[in-house]
């Protein structure tokens, strides 16, 4: 049998629901399928005129997905209820075999801390119109929430939103973005000031790793298309994370990045040791000298092993087995290689995604070591709010879950755009040397942006 193009798929949906009267599911979320032929899941969203708009696809390039609207908005602006969440999360997600409902949302990177606006310390959200592609197979998907209206109304609220769906279209070409001003926070002398505290014996004895960060203010003419700008990011990076979040026409957060949390499938989990930064070279053999050095470099396999003997600490209790005994290796970027340590566990049965989030985020990779104290530090003296920066997103299911950590991400307001780069900052650590490898992480997406 052969699949339907897009068009005619959603045609077919609103066919459905327009006979669906009645229906033996009393409760919960009711999800709607049509097998389909996708067009280019990016340029699909971006001509979307509905929000939320929300993209994704994994590092190893086998899913992904764009999606528009809600039925299900968890927004936590002012304080994270995490048994209410769980709550909610179990009473949705109890469904029939073979219905896969999912939560696609972030974390902020400190949820004890007020975080962006519409961003929330934590927002988690089913959407309304959901297309997913999974290896070769298309797919696109209709919630409706029984939970919060009568089958009626969410019939008709789903119909409204499908006959506004938009017929996918060419991204425009990128153009370069012309900056105004730049400004970063810290600057060079406060963040050198920062770098020498940190690393002194003093401070170091009791808090060996803060990774320390900063946010460059870019003032622009006119904030460039998100989704544009992260189908180029996408393009220069392939093995990386893509995902973004607009709640709104005048935010938006994407990114492209490198770092899984966690993967879980049922009670398998993998995770990963992610840490320690060198830049690619110009020739192949430099490249593997570069690389190398990388491994052989002590500042930077003593990050690495801070992280890894963290997350390792971390599963232990919630696990019936973890293995970390995989060999160090090297994970290259387009500017940039990182040291990458892999990390496996089986869990145990009564071990939810909220637990493991509670656990690993944020790793030591962004926060540093011990969290409590680095985390501390940080609110105090970095000099502005992280935010979604450096925090964790990504979908929950009852079958699978994964989340990747927003280390290589951008937030686009109105006339700004707002990049962010860390460091890890241990004994040793050179405040010129790891303002520059700030620089060498923003080199991709300053690329996109600004420079030819």
């Amino acid at each position: 049998m052969s699949v339907l193009s897009l068009s005619k798929a959603v045609s077919s949906l609103s066919d459905r629901l327009s006979q669906l009267f009645d229906h033996s599911q009393q409760s919960g979320i009711l999800q709607l399928v049509e097998d389909v032929s996708l067009p280019p899941l990016m340029s699909w969203l971006a001509a979307q005129n509905q929000f939320p708009k929300i993209y994704w696809q994994g590092r190893d390039r086998r899913e992904e997905v764009a999606a528009v609207g809600s039925c299900l908005d968890l927004a936590f602006i002012e304080a994270i209820d995490d048994s209410k969440l769980q709550q909610i999360y179990q009473q949705y997600c109890q469904q029939p075999h073979g219905v896969d409902v999912r939560f696609y949302g972030g974390v902020a990177f400190d949820r004890t801390l007020a975080s962006w606006p519409e961003f929330g310390r934590a927002r988690f959200l089913v959407p309304r119109v959901e297309l997913r592609r999974q290896e070769d197979r298309g797919q696109l998907l209709v919630n409706l929430n029984l939970n919060e209206q009568s089958l009626a109304q969410q019939v008709q609220q789903a119909l409204a939103v499908l006959a506004q769906l938009c017929p996918a279209q060419p991204l425009l070409p990128p153009q370069k973005t012309e900056v105004l001003s730049r400004f970063d926070v810290p600057d060079f002398s406060r963040w050198s000031q920062l770098v020498t505290e940190v690393t002194s014996p003093a401070f170091n004895c009791h808090t060996p790793k803060v990774v320390l960060s900063r946010q460059s203010k870019l003032h622009v003419t006119q904030t460039p298309d998100p989704w544009t700008v992260l189908a180029c990011w996408q393009g220069r990076n392939p093995t990386s994370f893509q995902f973004g979040f607009q709640f709104s026409p005048e935010h938006s957060f994407i990114s492209c990045t490198p770092e899984r949390l966690y993967r879980r499938q049922q009670d398998q989990l993998v995770t990963e040791a992610l840490a320690g930064t060198t830049v690619r070279g110009l020739t192949a053999d430099e490249d593997e000298k570069l690389a190398q050095q990388l491994l052989d470099d002590h500042k930077n396999s003593h990050e690495n092993q801070f992280v890894g003997t963290h997350i390792v600490s971390e599963l232990t209790p919630l696990s019936v087995q973890v293995n970390a005994d995989e060999p160090l290796k090297i994970f290259k970027l387009n500017h940039i290689q990182h040291l990458h340590r892999v990390i496996k566990a089986q869990l145990r049965h009564d071990i939810s995604d909220f637990q493991l989030l509670q656990s690993l985020h944020p790793t030591p990779a962004v926060g540093g070591f011990p969290k409590k104290a680095a985390l501390q530090y940080i609110a105090a003296n970095e000099g502005y709010n992280r935010g979604w920066y450096a925090g964790t997103c990504g979908f929950l299911s009852s079958q699978l879950s994964e989340f990747a950590v927003a280390i290589r991400s951008a937030l686009l307001e109105p006339g700004c755009i707002n990049l962010f780069a860390g460091a890890g900052i241990l004994t040793g650590s050179d405040p010129s040397l790891e303002w520059q490898e700030l620089e060498n992480k923003l080199a991709t997406i300053m690329s996109i942006l600004v420079d030819f």
